[in-house]
């Protein structure tokens, strides 16, 4: 994203500052509770359908994603202050965003159906530990949803400003592509949420929680598509913040999601084995992960300018 850095109210600057302070902070708990687990481990007390080592494992690279977003909600927070390079905070915003934010949907509508009081069994964590993993996920959810598109507004405006027919198109082939890519799993999303068996494995897997993650992922994997053929064909009256922001979060969460998918169906941590079957999950993860990507490709070529500033040369 390009864009001499733009200016905001001191309102807008004081919500940014409490979103990434917030965001940092409750992740913080959520952090504190995976090194609770991985000393436990170490210690000899694991989940009984886990190995000792996998399970150190797991939780150590849940770690480096905490602090790693722990880090990225200060760096939020501290708005222009902090010069940080495009591209890394670009990547960890687009993974930590297309994480979180896209449950938050999920969250209400569980929380409204009671999705996710099912039994799980002897080995469940301590309800303290649950209740500060909830408030760890969800504080860094909402900090991110208000503090993040505040920063990129600040310092790229000209990816939020105007209306789409007064920026550059994007590539139409590649837009498309990502929005083809995209639909493939978000259908099978859909049919399974609404009780399908069509390339499922394990029928008895998906209860009224799991039906509601994919649908919530059905859901967003549309509006990335809608989002980036929206930009594509820059559609008429649509302001330019709308398919930028709902596209950034949306291929981040195909990409980030559809890769810890596909690596967990792959590696089968703990003998993990996924409610589809193999190729299914193998096939459908990979092609949300590709989708996410050209995405954000057709995103980031949208708002480049169209032509470099002309060179003026001294005489």
């Amino acid at each position: 994203m390009t864009g001499m850095p733009g200016v905001i109210g001191t309102r807008w600057a004081a919500a940014r500052r409490f979103g990434g302070y917030g965001a940092a902070a409750s992740l913080s708990l959520y952090l504190a509770v995976k090194v609770v687990w991985i000393a436990a481990a170490v210690l000899g007390h694991v989940p009984a359908d886990f190995g000792g080592a996998d399970w150190i494992v797991l939780n150590v690279v849940t770690v480096g994603m905490s602090a790693t977003g722990i880090v990225l909600g200060l760096v939020l927070a501290r708005g222009m202050r902090w010069r940080i390079p495009a591209a890394p905070l670009v990547f960890f915003t687009w993974v930590g965003s297309g994480f979180l934010i896209p449950l938050m949907p999920y969250s209400l509508v569980s929380a409204v159906l009671g999705g996710g009081e099912e039994d799980t069994g002897g080995d469940a964590a301590p309800s303290w530990e649950l209740t500060l993993i909830g408030i760890g996920f969800t504080g860094m959810a909402i900090g991110l949803a208000i503090a993040l598109p505040i920063y990129m507004r600040e310092r790229w405006p000209s990816a939020f400003v105007g209306r789409l027919p007064d920026r550059g198109r994007t590539t139409v082939r590649r837009a498309r592509t990502a929005a083809v890519l995209a639909a493939v799993p978000a259908a099978f999303w859909t049919l399974w949420s609404a009780g399908a068996e069509l390339g499922l494995a394990h029928r008895d897997m998906i209860d009224l929680n799991a039906r509601l993650l994919l649908g919530d992922s059905a859901l967003w994997a549309l509006l990335g598509a809608w989002s980036v053929l929206a930009v594509s064909f820059a559609r008429p009256n649509v302001p330019a913040w709308l398919p930028t922001a709902l596209g950034f979060t949306a291929s981040g969460s195909l990409f980030a999601w559809g890769g810890w998918r596909l690596a967990v169906a792959l590696l089968r941590p703990g003998g993990y084995t996924p409610a589809e079957h193999p190729v299914a999950a193998v096939a459908l993860n990979g092609l949300a992960a590709a989708s996410g990507v050209l995405m954000l490709s057709a995103l980031l070529t949208s708002v480049r300018p169209s032509e470099a500033p002309p060179r003026v040369n001294a005489t």
